[in-house]
């Protein structure tokens, strides 16, 4: 069985993680199946955006525990949770988001959970600590006491509080969350993808810095932009009263 699935929706690319008998557990194979969807997602320039999902009514597992104890931490999986992908990338959840698969799922630009959906960090029930980004991440957009619950006691938090504290973009029913996900994206691939990638990598940029930082560094971006062929073509578009033709250029 393949580890990772993808398959195109228009501009969109869904990737699917396709371990479903271990709940999409990572292992090697899944880890560089991902890594090569990614790869895929941001060379292609007929992509726009990316969708991660699970097989088999759920997200991720984490780590497969049993991989683990005979071959060590899948391969290149840091470099999966470190860089995630250029483009925007969306992920549906159901089920469980739990371990690396919630640091999988941080990866995305936005999430979305169906209601009934769990999220969590139980690495120190296994002699291990969440080390792919959860810490790093999480404290972006949950209080500082929930994300210390999760790490310290392992236990999972349910979606509704995740949604509460802005985790989750949206929130569903189970099974609709691929839908609710492509409705998104597309919503994302009808903008001028110059436009975007300047706006994710400013949000990027954002965290633990100040205006007066981040500042000179919009400046290029708006120099960039604003002076492309898709600016002058968006502006055209709209005096014409037509749906624009992107060029990324």
């Amino acid at each position: 069985m393949t580890a990772v699935l993808t398959s195109l929706r228009d501009k969109v690319l869904v990737i699917t993680l396709n371990r479903p008998e271990v709940k999409n557990a990572i292992d090697s194979a899944m880890s560089l199946g991902v890594l090569d969807a990614l790869s895929r997602l941001d060379d292609d320039n007929n992509l726009r955006v990316g969708i991660i999902t699970g097989a088999g009514g759920t997200f991720c597992a984490g780590m497969d525990l049993k991989a683990f104890a005979e071959a060590g931490l899948p391969e290149e999986i840091d470099t999966v949770f470190r860089y995630g992908c250029r483009k925007p990338l969306l992920a549906a959840v159901e089920g469980v988001a739990v371990g690396g698969g919630l640091e999988m799922a941080l990866t995305a630009d936005l999430l979305v959970a169906s209601d009934d959906a769990r999220f969590g960090s139980p690495e120190v029930k296994f002699g291990l600590f969440p080390g792919g980004g959860a810490l790093l991440r999480l404290p972006r957009h949950l209080p500082h006491s929930i994300v210390t619950e999760l790490a310290l006691t392992g236990e999972p938090i349910p979606a509704d509080v995740a949604f509460r504290h802005g985790l989750i973009a949206r929130m569903c029913a189970p099974g609709q969350t691929l839908e609710v996900a492509l409705e998104l994206a597309a919503a994302i691939a009808r903008n001028a993808p110059l436009g975007v990638d300047a706006a994710k990598r400013l949000l990027h940029l954002a965290p633990g810095r100040t205006e007066d930082e981040l500042w000179p560094e919009q400046v290029a971006m708006v120099e960039a932009v604003f002076n492309s062929e898709d600016a002058k073509e968006g502006a055209r578009s709209f005096a014409e009263r037509r749906p624009p033709r992107w060029s990324g250029r």
